[in-house]
């Protein structure tokens, strides 16, 4: 098996680059919006953060929908079937569309019913914010799955430079409308949530015209999208619902950790609430490696080269072994410095730097195995096992081992971090054992 005919070096970098800088944007973009929804007010920065933990979820569902299709779609184009491809793309942005309209106007319809459900007991300023924050967001739901189906095929072709672009591009439009919204307008939480909702349409725009370009190979058509084909529905849903439920579970556990968490006191909160921004920041080498193994893998198997399969899986592993321990190491080693901008007590400061330092060797040494490595055996499509594996090993050792280290022991914060990263060894030990015994080459998606 020869490497230079499928992936060289330059071929990944070339993937790899241009996902590791768009989620550093989107990092940094985050920051900077905290930073001016701060200046709305405190019940507009309340009602932002409350709605953005509901939003999660429906994005991580439709993030899940576009993994599905980008398997299915890399997969046909390593095989050489690019109108196979196309179609299964064009269903993939027929079946996201329907399913955001579907979804967001559930959410518009029980918009403040749900609300008051899950927050009624918040201040009457801070429910008014949630109610016009989620309105509008649902309005963005379609452009958002659009946009997400539209990526998918730019991946699963490898150019990742293309949605890099287009997020650059979104966010600046996102940040400039966030300070005109805020600063000139006045308007509030309408003021940040109306630049998201333009952003997401301009990237849903942008992203489908360039998915209609002939030169592509992979192509939308109308005859595709307006014709549903069941079979490769089946296909993409196949791999989607498994990765959804996985996603869907983990969320509703982050939001019993939250619970846990707020048991603890005021500055073991404080750190909690600091060390995670920073998490984010040293978790982003492993998140951006997740696409190269659905796009590298899914098309060696479509093509039906075991050999090369296996061959990429493991270098993309120890890749990810190898970039992720550099920038865990760098993010840390920074750690002191992105304290300053933080007006906390010293005890807090260093709960913050243990905190940050337990999360990061284990991201380093472990997630690229618990994380990255589970997203080629899904390209594989052995998705039941990574399901069962995540969501079993997220509410028996994450939560329940939470809830007795936190608490029972009352090791607080680190008891939370140290199941954090027990729940990702538990993971990494179970799907180096899958990859080691092969069962992972005998799934068949298309």
């Amino acid at each position: 098996m020869s490497e230079n005919k499928l992936f060289s070096n330059q071929d990944l970098k070339r993937m790899i680059t241009p996902l590791f800088l768009e989620q550093l944007l989107v990092m940094f973009v985050g920051l900077a919006d905290t930073l001016v929804i701060s200046y709305a007010g405190e019940a507009a920065v309340s009602g932002v953060s409350l709605v953005n933990q509901f939003n999660t979820i429906f994005i991580y569902l439709f993030t899940a929908l576009a993994s599905g299709g980008a398997v299915v779609i890399s997969q046909y184009i390593g095989g050489g079937k690019k109108d196979h491809a196309g179609e299964s793309a064009s269903q993939l942005l027929l079946f996201s569309t329907i399913f955001s309209v579907l979804l967001g106007a559930a959410v518009l319809i029980g918009n403040e019913a749900m609300l008051r459900l899950l927050f009624g007991k918040v201040e009457p300023s801070v429910m008014e914010a949630c109610i016009t924050y989620l309105r509008i967001s649902a309005y963005s739901y379609p452009a958002l799955a659009i946009y997400n189906a539209g990526a998918a095929v730019y991946r699963s072709l490898g150019k990742t430079n293309v949605t890099m672009y287009i997020s650059v591009a979104a966010n600046v439009i996102n940040v400039i409308g966030n300070l005109i919204g805020v600063f000139l307008l006045r308007a509030g939480v309408a003021g940040v949530a109306w630049p998201s909702f333009i952003a997401r349409v301009f990237s849903a725009v942008v992203i489908t015209f360039l998915c209609f370009r002939e030169e592509n190979g992979v192509v939308y058509r109308k005859k595709w999208i307006l014709n549903r084909n069941g079979s490769l529905m089946k296909s993409i849903l196949n791999v989607a619902v498994p990765n959804g439920i996985e996603n869907g579970i983990f969320q509703l556990v982050k939001v019993a950790l939250s619970s846990i968490v707020a048991l603890f006191g005021t500055y073991q909160i404080a750190a909690n609430g600091v060390a995670q921004s920073i998490w984010s920041l040293a978790a982003l080498a492993g998140v951006a490696m997740g696409p190269v193994f659905i796009t590298v893998i899914g098309q060696c198997m479509g093509n039906g080269n075991i050999e090369a399969a296996e061959h990429y899986l493991r270098k993309l592993t120890k890749l990810t072994l190898l970039i992720s321990t550099a920038w865990n190491f760098f993010i840390f080693i920074l750690t002191p410095a992105f304290l300053h901008f933080y007006a906390l007590e010293p005890e807090t400061k260093r709960l913050v730097v243990l905190l940050v330092l337990i999360h990061n060797v284990f991201n380093a040494a472990a997630f690229p195995f618990s994380g990255a490595l589970s997203n080629g055996l899904r390209a594989a499509g052995d998705v039941k096992f990574t399901m069962y594996v995540s969501v079993i090993s997220t509410v028996a050792v994450r939560l329940l081992l939470s809830y007795l280290l936190g608490i029972t022991l009352q090791m607080g914060v680190i008891g939370i971090a140290v199941a954090m990263v027990c729940d990702w060894i538990v993971r990494a030990v179970l799907f180096i054992w899958r990859e080691r015994s092969g069962k992972w080459k005998a799934f068949h998606v298309i």
